[in-house]
């Protein structure tokens, strides 16, 4: 007796990445590692040139913590005066580009790929993540594949945003809802 069961098979194809691809990560780990992951916050231009050398796209006075974690440079743009805080994780397989005065805080997690559930080997499906000018993702907080943020959109502490943020909307909670827009003046 055979079923939809039987042609389950989660680990039967993972991501299929070339050699290349692999030897470039691995180079790009061990360099961060060696030569950034320790350093004070004082030395982010030296950060933002090991993330330019490995073909990262990186804005002037941007400001990426040694603790942060980056898949792969060549596939990350951030803008200029933004900053990635530390602990924070760019799982950028898929494209990650960060508009310009982002701040990406603590421990926040940005992920730029997923995996096809309609295939039984469950496919890598690669999305881009775009965030607008002046963006802020919180503590914690979770970007999931395909999302875009508008400009001065704000997702909240331990937040998860499935779906595209309005420009200046406020997102709050799993997953992540609008709260209501950011208004400049008032209290």
């Amino acid at each position: 007796m055979t079923g939809p069961a039987d042609d389950f098979r989660p680990l039967g194809r993972g991501a299929e990445f070339s050699l290349a691809n692999k030897l470039e990560r691995i180079a790009w780990q061990l360099v961060w590692l060696l030569l950034a992951r320790a350093t004070p916050p004082q030395l982010a231009g030296w950060r933002r040139l090991l993330l330019r050398l490995f073909g990262a796209k990186v804005g002037a006075g941007a400001k990426i913590y040694g603790s942060v974690r980056i898949w792969l440079p060549r596939n990350l743009e951030i803008g200029e005066g933004a900053l990635v805080g530390p602990g924070a994780e760019l799982y950028n397989q898929g494209r990650i580009a960060i508009g310009p005065h982002c701040v990406i805080s603590q421990r926040a997690f940005l992920c730029a790929s997923t995996h096809d559930t309609s295939d039984s080997a469950f496919a890598l499906e690669t999305r881009p993540i775009a965030l607008g000018r002046g963006c802020w993702v919180a503590a914690e907080a979770f970007v999931g594949p395909g999302v875009t943020m508008g400009d001065g959109a704000v997702l909240a502490a331990r937040g998860a945003l499935f779906e595209d943020a309005a420009a200046m909307g406020i997102y709050r909670g799993n997953p992540a809802a609008l709260v209501r827009h950011r208004r400049f003046g008032a209290r």
